[in-house]
């Protein structure tokens, strides 16, 4: 499946796991877009408040997830196997997945990372991107 992973642009810790997913990307299927981009709220079908608080998936069929499913749907973009998705759906996993993920999500401006995306490339922040 083909699809665009859409992270928090301005979040130093956000650019770094998105550049990790990036550098995996054996597929060739996997895009990224920062969530500040304008109109992306209405791509993902949520307010604007909404977005902002976890990491996107839009696939090509139109599929959409958030949070720690987001991102092991782009993973298993990246790496060309259904396995994270998999492991993701057993009973509990993804729930612990969740939790973790939230908890993360709600501190991560306190977490160290790279350049925010939006800080050292901000043109990328405001036009559609494909990588």
């Amino acid at each position: 499946m083909d699809g665009v992973f859409i992270f928090d642009g301005n979040c130093g810790m956000c650019t770094r796991a998105r550049n990790g997913i990036l550098r995996l990307n054996r597929t060739g299927r996997l895009r990224s877009e920062p969530m500040q981009q304008p109109g992306t709220a209405d791509r993902v079908g949520v307010s604007p408040a909404t977005l902002l608080e976890s990491s996107w998936w839009l696939d090509s069929s139109g599929s959409v997830f958030h949070g720690a499913k987001a991102i092991n749907a782009a993973l298993a973009t990246a790496i060309g196997t259904d396995l994270p998705i998999t492991i993701y759906r057993l009973p509990g996993i993804g729930a612990v997945q969740e939790l973790v993920y939230r908890w993360v999500a709600a501190h991560r401006y306190k977490f160290r990372g790279v350049t925010p995306l939006c800080e050292s490339d901000p043109q990328r922040c405001s036009a559609p991107q494909t990588s």
